[in-house]
């Protein structure tokens, strides 16, 4: 009597592009892969914490520059949901500030969208088996940086505990009303303690803020 031949599971890959045309392309892409399937595209963040989790992917491939949520915010609050699901950020800008957001946020990986189908097919295999997954120009990145970092001393951040604690939950990518209902605050008061955070840090937006705070931790 033969043997019944293993049928290995799909890899399940979920994709979140804002771009029609780029969303088509990827997600043709990884079905072309042998043992890959997309299970799910979406167009914005908000539509993936709606959609992704249902789909239980292995891997989600998600563009940093969303419309509203960025792609940072969306990997923060996708990890709270599906902590065990691997994210790699893709884009196209090489950016120091937004690498290190990224991995604070919880992706597991950081790919150029220029990246060659192998290697990106690469990638996900990495990442699945406990890899980190980056192009050699975004390692080679990190490295100079860890490296400056060495040599210079961490900007110091003198916010009340108050205002620190609006801020960390700006760096997981909560809104407004939602940092208020979480504190007990009211929206407006949430609003005056940014615009406190925003003067202190010398910055004028939340991405620039959460960035320079996280510049700030040791």
């Amino acid at each position: 009597m033969k043997s019944q031949p293993v049928i290995k599971p799909l890899i399940k890959v979920a994709l979140v592009e804002d771009k029609p045309e780029v969303r088509e392309n990827w997600s043709r892409l990884i079905n072309s892969f042998e043992g890959y399937s997309c299970v799910r595209v979406c167009a914005s963040g908000e539509e993936a914490l709606r959609l992704i989790p249902g789909a239980s992917p292995d891997v989600i491939l998600m563009d940093i520059f969303l419309p509203r949520m960025s792609g940072i915010e969306c990997t923060a609050r996708m990890k709270e949901l599906l902590p065990k699901t691997q994210i790699i950020i893709l884009t196209a800008v090489e950016d120091d500030e937004l690498v290190f957001m990224a991995l604070q946020a919880g992706a597991d990986g950081y790919l150029l969208k220029r990246t060659k189908p192998e290697d990106l097919r690469a990638a996900i295999h990495d990442v699945l088996i406990g890899g980190a997954p980056m192009t050699s120009e975004i390692a080679r990145r990190v490295v100079e940086s860890f490296r400056g970092a060495k040599k210079s001393p961490k900007p110091a951040v003198n916010l009340s505990a108050r205002e620190e604690e609006v801020l960390i939950l700006l760096t997981k990518g909560y809104s407004n009303k939602e940092i208020a209902d979480k504190l007990s605050l009211g929206v407006e008061t949430v609003g005056s303690h940014l615009k406190h955070i925003y003067q202190k840090l010398h910055v004028r937006s939340r991405t620039e803020a959460v960035a320079r705070y996280m510049k700030s931790q040791p």
